[in-house]
């Protein structure tokens, strides 16, 4: 199995990114696949997941500003991020498990090796 995260950038705040995780190895359209991101110094936290239904979860961080999209025949989550800050620089993974869309790291079996956001200010 192998996910692999692109579009990471270096970004004024109020612009705007599209992050991508392909992935491989697994039946994809089986699986629900989270977005999480670690700033320097602190834990890493989610961002957003999508199920394999197509519903999505947000954190509080997320809403109104994040999207999150599937694209099944090309095996790819995507993550759109609007009007970002200089809060939202951190390395952003992506990561897939065999079940529900949630937000708890420990539920996500398989991870990608990360991209990073810059947004300066």
């Amino acid at each position: 199995v192998r996910l692999v995260e692109s579009g990471g950038a270096l970004v004024e705040a109020g612009g705007s990114l599209r992050l991508s995780c392909a992935v491989s190895g697994l039946v994809f359209d089986k699986y629900a696949v989270g977005w999480f991101r670690q700033a320097p110094g602190k834990e890493r936290e989610g961002v957003s997941c999508i199920a394999s239904d197509g519903r999505t979860v947000y954190t509080d961080s997320a809403k109104g500003r994040f999207s999150i999209s599937r694209d099944n025949a090309k095996n790819t989550v995507y993550l759109q991020m609007n009007s970002l800050k200089p809060e939202d620089t951190a390395v952003y993974y992506c990561a897939a498990q065999d079940g529900r869309a949630t937000m708890n790291l420990d539920d996500y079996e398989f991870w990608g090796q990360g991209t990073q956001v810059t947004v300066s200010s």
